[in-house]
């Protein structure tokens, strides 16, 4: 009707308030936190107990956001659709952020590797979490910390899922980019290689690489999550 409005073919109530900012235009996130940023060597064992904490909707996830602004390479985005946000501690010091928000809704690889057609496959879809972020602090040197991360966190997102959004996530899902790293970390933790997006992006009419090239990988939560992801194929 808008568009109408605005061509005018029909004319709408003035408007009692004016609109939200949009979503797009936020703010960055401050980089200027106080931090401790001495360094944190040694064996992964100094560093225990790690906790892992869920900090979206918390007092940290301010922090959350300006540590991944201000150290990972890709900055912060807001994330659309389901999220859940996660700062890993030893003895109360950050040494880790990571992101997981809802899975693209197309990926060759991922897809033939599970096997779903497109309608089961629109059906499912919230089943899977995409790893978006993973973020060892700059000041952290500890051989294997993020593989051990990885594990952990395995053992525990699909209960933070279900307890967030009322259902579990039965496969995760990350990208790599080859150009800068090699993914030794998933896999250390036994996340599978599944093959290369195409470096073409959604948008694309003209059929030509313009983004990097990025490795999918992939990590089944359950033995049978084939089935629990595809049910009785129609």
């Amino acid at each position: 009707m808008l568009y109408l409005h605005r061509a005018g073919h029909i004319e709408l109530p003035a408007r009692k308030q004016l609109p939200r900012k949009h979503p797009g235009r936020r703010s960055k996130p401050a980089t200027d936190v106080l931090l401790d940023q001495s360094s944190i060597p040694g064996p992964l064992s100094t560093l225990m107990p790690i906790e892992i904490r869920q900090v979206r909707r918390t007092s940290f996830e301010s922090l959350f956001n300006s540590l991944i602004e201000r150290d990972h390479y890709l900055g912060y985005t807001q994330p659309v659709g389901e999220h859940l946000k996660y700062m890993v501690f030893s003895h109360d010091r950050p040494v880790a952020c990571l992101g997981w928000s809802s899975a693209p809704w197309h990926m060759g690889p991922r897809d033939r590797f599970i096997g779903w057609n497109p309608v089961v496959r629109r059906g499912n879809l919230h089943l899977i979490a995409c790893n978006t972020r993973f973020l060892i602090l700059p000041w952290v040197e500890v051989p294997h910390l993020a593989s051990h991360i990885l594990g952990k966190m395995a053992r525990r997102i699909s209960a933070d899922w279900q307890g967030v959004y009322n259902h579990p996530v039965h496969y995760l899902e990350t990208f790599v980019d080859q150009e800068r790293f090699a993914g030794t970390c998933y896999r250390a933790a036994n996340w599978k290689h599944l093959g290369q997006t195409t470096g073409r992006g959604i948008k694309d009419k003209v059929h030509k690489v313009t983004l990097s090239i990025k490795d999918v990988l992939g990590y089944p939560l359950t033995k049978d999550f084939r089935k629990r992801l595809c049910g009785d194929l129609p």
